[in-house]
């Protein structure tokens, strides 16, 4: 159903007049907005979320990111619901830690119709939208909506479990208030745990779960699914492994596009506060309908919790035969693989008008660019086409006093730019020594909207840190190293990296060493 309403004011007092009918304006204005409100309610009631369809078309998916405001698909909720409902349990109470606009209450309230509903939404709008959904289905009385920090707030006991529904909000840590990442912190050692301040706004409110829980509680959360490989990430898989009870994992594949304005992998956590279970049932699908037949994709199944525990990245557990053939060993053992150098200003450090004078041994060719490794092929063999970069020596009495006097010049030049000033330039020592990495006999891009490309590096050329640079520990013959591009650039996919919102998938060079390749034996073969 197509509403329009033009700004937030207007979806505010529709909100209201739904909450509360003939609560805001004289009977002239109510007479008017009859038909809207008794379409929008119409909607309602058939199930649909039209005031919270507007939400999402008022502000941009940016700005919601920012709040954290990304709205859950149907197919999802009624998944993690029918999780719930197998359990057996009759919830005395259904908590949803942003609510939003109340799509995970409404549809268990549904489920379970004698729980208390407890939304906790910041927003004010938002939270006005969610009294609005409440009321239209009648649920008014048996329900609390709670303006405040789902951290701030303490849950009175009650008789029976509580139910935790819902998807806590994914904000970056460079959003979060410092005095939240001490709470982080002081909150998870008190519980023997360490912690990240780097950690994403949906780990606090796992934590802040914890808080409120007590054992015989349940719950089911849907997230990005970064918190399954990265180092913040420790905290949350600690907790679901103990204190949370965690019973069961399902990951999203990006593909899917279970968020309409997020491209990324989601990850479905269900837990039972208190249960120790000795596996985990985990499961991947590629598709949201996939999430109602289970037979539509290769499951991985129940998985000892030891395994669970011993796993630094658990994203690669989800896909079958991830142990590899017979022969196969992890990259890293293979090869040390490094992030190529961050110059701290490109535009300064690569070659130019203001670089002219100075010897031609200080100029290094380079990938500047995934596009120039994804568009080589299987080899980079011209490096004429490529960036130069600047890499002055640590001690400039190496060069000679006519190479000396232009470089002198050139860092002149630098600092009138402000460039000595950088983040990067200013805490390195000395400043203008970029430190180029040796050139490395294949390269791998490290960020991308699709697979990493791998390119074995016939010209020599040095990276920088939009590329990793894959190091043989020891001497590899030429073919080895062919067959081993061949392997990875066939075998690698997304799943194996983390995806972000956006649908950027980003490679860790501890990630990619990660990576299962034949072994010497196979790789060296005639």
């Amino acid at each position: 159903m197509a509403v329009q309403i033009s700004s937030e004011q207007g979806l505010e007092d529709l909100a209201l007049a739904l909450a509360s009918p003939g609560g805001r304006g004289g009977k002239a204005r109510a007479a008017r907005r009859a038909p809207l409100l008794r379409d929008v309610r119409a909607a309602i009631r058939r199930g649909q979320d039209p005031l919270g369809d507007l939400f999402c078309t008022l502000r941009s998916p940016a700005e919601r990111r920012g709040a954290g405001a990304t709205y859950t698909p149907s197919a999802i909720i009624q998944s993690m619901l029918g999780w719930a409902c197998e359990r057996r349990i009759q919830p005395a109470r259904i908590v949803d830690p942003g609510a939003g606009s109340g799509r995970f209450l409404v549809a268990a309230a549904q489920r379970f119709p004698r729980a208390r509903l407890v939304g906790v939404e910041l927003d004010p709008l938002a939270a006005s939208l969610l009294k609005a959904n409440l009321a239209v289905h009648g649920l008014t009385r048996r329900s609390d909506v709670v303006v405040a920090d789902y951290r701030t707030v303490t849950l009175p006991a009650i008789d029976g479990p509580t139910l935790f529904l819902g998807n806590p909000p994914y904000v970056r840590h460079h959003r979060l208030d410092q005095r939240w990442k001490a709470w982080l912190t002081r909150t998870a050692e008190r519980r023997g745990l360490p912690a990240s301040q780097l950690a994403g706004l949906h780990v606090h409110f796992f934590l802040a779960t914890i808080e409120n829980a007590r054992p015989g509680d349940f719950g089911a959360f849907v997230t990005a699914a970064e918190w399954l490989d990265v180092n913040y990430g420790k905290l949350l898989r600690a907790l679901f492994l103990e204190g949370l009870g965690g019973t069961a994992l399902t990951l999203v594949a990006p593909t899917a596009a279970a968020f309409a304005d997020a491209m990324t992998t989601v990850a479905i956590a269900c837990f039972e506060i208190g249960a120790r279970k000795p596996t985990i049932h985990l499961r991947r699908v590629e598709a949201l309908e996939h999430l109602a037949t289970p037979s539509e994709d290769a499951c991985p199944g129940p998985l000892e919790r030891e395994q669970l525990a011993r796993a630094a990245r658990w994203s690669p557990l989800f896909l079958p035969g991830r142990q590899g053939p017979a022969g196969f060993v992890q990259l890293g053992e293979l090869c040390r693989v490094h992030r190529g150098q961050v110059t701290g200003n490109n535009d300064f450090w690569t070659a130019g008008p203001h670089s002219e004078g100075l010897p031609a041994r200080v100029f290094f060719p380079a990938v500047t660019r995934a596009k120039e490794l994804y568009g080589a092929g299987r080899a980079l063999r011209d490096a004429l086409p490529l960036a130069r970069l600047v890499d002055l020596p640590v001690d400039l009495d190496e060069l000679d006093w006519d190479e000396r006097r232009a470089a002198r010049a050139f860092l002149r030049k630098a600092k009138a730019a402000g460039v000595h000033e950088g983040y990067i330039a200013s805490h390195r020592k000395p400043w203008w020594s970029v430190r180029l990495r040796a050139p490395a006999p294949m390269l791998a891009t490290y960020m991308a909207r699709r697979a990493p490309g791998f390119v074995r590096n016939l010209c020599g050329a040095r990276h920088i840190n939009i590329a990793h640079g894959i190091y043989p520990r020891q001497a590899m013959s030429a073919r080895a190293l062919d067959r081993l591009r061949d392997h990875l650039a066939a075998s690698t996919s997304t799943a194996d990296g983390r995806t972000y919102a956006g649908g950027l998938t980003k490679f860790e060079p501890k990630e990619m060493e990660r990576l299962l390749v034949p072994g010497p034996e196979i790789l060296e073969a005639p």
